[in-house]
């Protein structure tokens, strides 16, 4: 079964010349799906109206069978994490996740137990008592997907979640999206093919307000891999080079630059694409550089 069904949503703005979101069509099930774009790419826009905060112009969707006209049966199905996630600065984490509760009519006597749930879950139990504007960034967005979960969503949408995060805590973060997508639909946005690469295998690609791409990793990946190309230059042709190719990985030693570099055709030794680099051909070619 489908969760999510998306049919045919465009959506303008006044202020633009062209629509954020252009005859999108998609189907989404249960488990984690990254949904994979360049900032401005219409991503924000989709969760916004998949959460009922925006309306679409034109075309419908459904979340286990309910339209976005029922926005109130929505929002009971659906957790948001949006991509600036912000609380009031002088609350404790406990009593942050308390209010929210409340606002989601979870019954008073199930508040405490499902907030030290949620909590030990996200590795914050240790913060109960902390203020929200003393958390880091890491501790803060899994804050966030507290909040997102105390309604206990079929749905899960979460919005750039790793931007600003580092290293460690973004493995951390991706885990553990990885783990709530095991009994429930994860939607992740993302501009970074590594949150992807690494967390689930179903993908949609978004490119100015078009659908690009919809299936699994794998799929994108074989349709670059006779694209990809590898060539060494001295050190002083290094830069000669990167003006007449799109280069995807550079690495200089030993005197000599070594490229991964993207094109429709070359005479050099072909390699496996990695998934960044399938993306990078695919929005390549939908820009006409191949052309």
């Amino acid at each position: 079964m489908n969760t999510i069904q998306i049919n045919h949503i465009t959506k303008t703005y006044r202020q633009m010349t062209s629509p954020a979101l252009d005859n999108l069509t998609l189907e989404i099930g249960t488990g984690m799906f990254g949904l994979l774009g360049k900032n401005g790419a219409g991503k924000s826009t989709l969760m916004k109206i998949l959460t009922t905060l925006e309306y679409p112009t034109r075309g419908t969707a459904t979340i286990y069978g309910i339209p976005l006209t029922r926005p109130q049966e929505i929002r009971n199905l659906v957790g948001y994490l949006p991509q600036n996630f912000t609380f009031y600065p002088n609350m404790s984490v406990s009593d942050a996740l308390a209010y929210l509760a409340t606002l989601a009519n979870v019954p008073v006597r199930e508040q405490h137990h499902r907030i030290d749930d949620l909590l030990a879950r996200v590795n914050l139990i240790d913060k109960t008592n902390t203020k929200v504007k003393n958390l880091s960034g890491g501790m803060l967005q899994r804050l966030g997907i507290a909040q997102a979960l105390i309604n206990n969503p079929r749905v899960l949408i979460v919005d750039e979640p790793t931007a600003g995060l580092d290293p460690e805590e973004r493995i951390r973060f991706r885990n553990l999206l990885a783990d709530f997508a095991t009994d429930r639909t994860v939607l992740l946005s993302t501009h970074i093919v590594s949150d992807i690469e690494t967390t689930t295998n179903h993908i949609g690609i978004l490119n100015h307000g078009q659908l690009l791409f919809t299936g699994t990793t794998n799929d994108l990946i074989v349709q670059a891999n006779d694209h990809v190309y590898e060539a060494t230059t001295s050190v002083a042709k290094a830069t000669d080079f990167k003006q007449t190719h799109q280069v995807s990985e550079q690495v200089t030693y030993d005197g000599q630059t070594h490229f991964r570099f993207i094109a429709e055709t070359a005479t050099d030794k072909p390699v496996h694409a990695t998934l960044e680099e399938a993306y990078i051909y695919l929005q390549l070619q939908h820009e006409g550089v191949f052309s």
